[in-house]
């Protein structure tokens, strides 16, 4: 299925609803470190390799794009949440991976299966693009279609 090419614009609020949601903040980086981040955007977005490719489930979708932008900017130090359907999905012929927010490893066949152990994420099993997970530093577990139960943890 082809979709909407990824694109940088600047003719949308970057925290705009999707769908009738909300937007969640996932991290606040400013200052230098953000100028950083913002200064490689460019050719993190160019390397994705599905621009011209949307699958809503089990990717890649806009989860996938955002956990590439992650595993490639390992200053963003971003945990996706387990809801995120298609952030598992890895780049072509990729089995195993950093987790998006670089602090553990994960391995994943299409997005469909896998496992995730890292230090913001906990761990995670992915079972047909559903996870379910438990993070013993937040002392919480993680369900598909809820997401997290329990305290939370700052990154």
């Amino acid at each position: 299925m082809v979709g909407q090419r990824v694109s940088v614009t600047t003719d949308r609020a970057p925290d705009a609803q999707w769908f009738g949601a909300d937007p969640w903040l996932l991290r606040d980086i400013r200052g230098v470190e953000a100028e950083a981040i913002i200064a490689a955007l460019p050719g993190t977005v160019a390397s994705y390799p599905y621009a011209n490719y949307y699958r809503p489930w089990p990717g890649p979708n806009s989860n996938s794009f955002t956990a590439h932008m992650a595993r490639h900017l390992p200053q963003l130090r971003l945990a996706l949440p387990v809801i995120a359907v298609g952030k598992d999905y890895l780049s072509k012929d990729e089995w195993v991976a950093r987790t998006p927010s670089g602090t553990g490893v994960q391995l994943s066949v299409s997005g469909m299966f896998g496992v995730l152990a890292g230090w913001r994420e906990g761990i995670e099993l992915n079972i047909l693009a559903l996870n379910v997970g438990i993070d013993p530093r937040g002392l919480a577990i993680q369900l598909p279609g809820i997401g997290r139960i329990g305290r939370s943890v700052n990154p």
